[in-house]
């Protein structure tokens, strides 16, 4: 553990007694890396506090990054937890290895919080939520969406797409209060699925996920237009040509990497604009989707693909089976 600003306080505590509700007699295994050491630290202080034992890995110390494959030690440290955390901020080709301590994850019923390139800021912002009012919102909202055919979501910007549900396919909440049976990211605030179908245009005027977040950062002057048909991605344009064939690229890694893996609406209420960061953007009140992996262990989809990288829009309306949910970013539940 090192020094850290206490301005990170309230949201590792909002983390460790809210979100995960980490008992004094449960083990806990941290994952950091050097970048997010200082969010860790206070993660750790507020497990200290509590009494809960804890074992903490610093990934730059176990292995070299990028990470080929999640470090042993670490694994075998999740083996004997019944809660962690992972605090790190993604490099290239890293997603096996976060996939490998998921598994673990999955197959233990680990609670377990993604944190995937935390900073400063997000603590400071989403993690201070009132996840009581956060969770109470996702549960209202699967109410409607569990049994919606289809959902329509709209953006001034030029967004149109049409989700068809599969019924087959589970919608999940991870509202920032961590179950078991599902781990979340944090800040959390979304209800998800693998959609059956979507079709129409999805005009990412946010962010981008994975290490392209980072290197492209907030998309509001420089959109990247998406046209979906038959659940794949069949063209991708932006002035930004670099970010364009990047893009690109990723989407094609593998035979399902351009297909729509996961449909979600964000419900994190503390989240009201686009920061440059994928891990609290994606919560903003609005659709995302994600391209790649369906994270079939929890949706029930029965395809794979070694990608996943969400994109996200602004403003959005949505309407469930005809019925409007939301107007110009603002819930109407």
């Amino acid at each position: 553990m090192i020094q850290f600003d206490q301005e990170l306080s309230q949201g590792a505590s909002n983390a460790v007694r809210v979100c995960l509700r980490v008992q004094p007699n449960e083990k806990v295994t941290v994952i950091t890396d050097v970048a997010s050491r200082e969010i860790a630290s206070a993660i750790e202080a507020e497990l200290a506090l509590l009494g809960a034992p804890f074992k903490s890995f610093v990934l730059e110390e176990c292995a070299p990054r990028p990470l080929a494959n999640m470090p042993q030690s670490v694994l075998d440290d999740l083996e004997t937890s019944q809660v962690s955390v992972f605090a790190v901020v993604a490099q290239q080709n890293e997603l096996q290895s976060r996939m490998q301590m998921t598994g673990v994850v999955n197959r233990r019923k680990i609670r377990h919080a993604h944190m995937v390139n935390i900073e400063r800021r997000i603590m400071i912002e989403g993690m201070r939520a009132d996840y009581g009012a956060v969770d109470d919102l996702s549960l209202r909202l699967l109410d409607v969406t569990r049994t919606a055919r289809t959902i329509r979501a709209t953006t001034g910007a030029g967004t149109d797409i049409v989700a068809t549900m599969n019924p087959d396919y589970k919608w999940l909440k991870t509202s920032g209060i961590i179950s078991p049976s599902t781990w979340g990211n944090l800040p959390g605030g979304e209800v998800w699925t693998t959609p059956g179908e979507v079709n129409g245009t999805f005009v990412v005027d946010g962010v981008v996920g994975d290490y392209l977040c980072a290197k492209y950062g907030d998309l509001k002057e420089t959109p990247l237009t998406l046209v979906i048909e038959g659940n794949r991605l069949v063209s991708a344009t932006c002035r930004n040509t670099e970010l364009q064939e990047e893009f690109w690229r990723y989407t094609h890694t593998d035979e399902n990497s351009d297909r729509v893996g996961e449909f979600a609406i964000g419900t994190n209420l503390g989240v009201r604009d686009v920061i440059g960061n994928i891990l609290q953007d994606e919560k903003i009140p609005g659709v995302h989707i994600a391209f790649g992996n369906p994270y079939g262990d929890h949706t029930g989809a029965q395809w794979y693909s070694s990608t996943h990288i969400d994109v996200v829009g602004r403003r959005f309306s949505i309407w469930a089976d005809g019925r409007q949910l939301m107007r110009d970013g603002e819930f109407l539940l």
